[in-house]
């Protein structure tokens, strides 16, 4: 494993002349978001220092595993903080109602590996070639000595694996292997994080999924594929926002697609869009960006506002004009 770059010792340097922290995550958190957030959080917990957990939204049902002391809070008034740590956040907006509870601190540290991370923090680590947040946390703590427990092993194993794909995509490298055999030697349980991650969906899932299966498009020779999610599909399932995490994989592995969107009407007028490439030289977060979005080459996504209609012909518009850079015989 690389050892860790000059900014991430900065931090450390930082990190030992504190005592009090808030360790804050992005809205609707993933996997990815939630285990680095529990990681950073037991280990600085374990040196002595002051810290809270906060995240806008709760765990999704399905990671509530993660957390079994209940560390991960939401956010509270009243609070001064000498170090706020954000963590697999893109940008300061993206930590959500959580900004109005951290304005009362002395230094805001910003850990990310998404491309599209608008470098908000007093200090920024960033690193895009990295496979997701938890395997950042592990450097970081690798180069500090800090005890890696079982539970922090836990929750850096799934950081990784669903941010990887299960180690699918293309952001997995040696140094991502390297680091899940070193977690698994320190406790990681494989064979229960992947019973209650990949192997245990609710009712109301499978019934989404089976809306999935039936509603889907496909366009411009079957390379687009296509979703829509409305408000309707949640009432009639009895699905939560929470039961869509993984959705887009299902149309994105049919064999001719390229590129899958996942269309989410949010509220009247608003619409989130998840968009997944399975070739490396379509790069969706290049797409994401034309809306005001981010996140990577192969997996991004956005918020926009405007008809149902107008945002589904301004996104396929997008898509197809990345397709047509690609060589007939790709």
């Amino acid at each position: 494993m690389k050892s860790a770059p000059k900014s991430a010792i900065r931090i450390l340097e930082e990190i030992k002349s504190h005592q009090s922290f808030c360790v804050v995550g992005h809205i609707r958190p993933d996997g990815d978001c939630i285990g680095s957030q529990l990681a950073l959080t037991l280990a600085l917990k374990s040196l002595g220092a002051d810290v809270v957990c906060w995240n806008q939204d709760p765990l999704p049902p399905k990671l509530l595993f993660m957390d079994p002391q209940g560390l991960l809070q939401q956010p509270q008034k009243g609070y001064k903080f000498d170090c706020v740590i954000a963590v697999d956040a893109a940008s300061y907006e993206r930590i959500g109602s959580v900004v109005d509870s951290i304005t009362e601190r002395k230094l805001l540290i910003n850990i990310d590996h998404h491309p599209s991370n608008t470098r908000y923090g007093d200090l920024n680590w960033i690193a895009s070639n990295a496979s997701s947040s938890g395997e950042m946390i592990f450097q970081l703590m690798k180069a500090a000595r800090w005890p890696v427990t079982a539970e922090i092993a836990d929750g850096l194993f799934t950081a990784i694996s669903t941010d990887t794909g299960s180690f699918q995509y293309p952001s997995t490298s040696p140094d991502t292997f390297q680091t899940a055999g070193e977690l698994v030697k320190r406790g990681a349980s494989i064979a229960r994080i992947c019973d209650e991650v990949y192997q245990s969906y609710s009712l109301s899932r499978v019934r989404l999924l089976r809306r999935v299966y039936n509603q889907f498009k496909l366009t411009d020779e079957n390379q687009i594929a296509y979703l829509w999610l409305k408000k309707s599909d949640y009432s009639k399932t009895g699905a939560t926002r929470e039961d869509t995490e993984g959705l887009i994989d299902h149309i994105r592995a049919i064999e001719p697609v390229v590129v899958a969107c996942l269309f989410e009407e949010v509220e009247p007028g608003e619409t989130r869009i998840s968009l997944r490439s399975k070739h490396p030289d379509v790069n969706v977060n290049e797409i994401a960006k034309l809306f005001g979005g981010g996140g990577h080459k192969a997996a991004s996504g956005a918020r926009i506002e405007g008809s149902q209609l107008s945002v589904q012909r301004k996104v396929i518009s997008a898509i197809r004009k990345a397709l047509k850079t690609l060589s007939p015989e790709e």
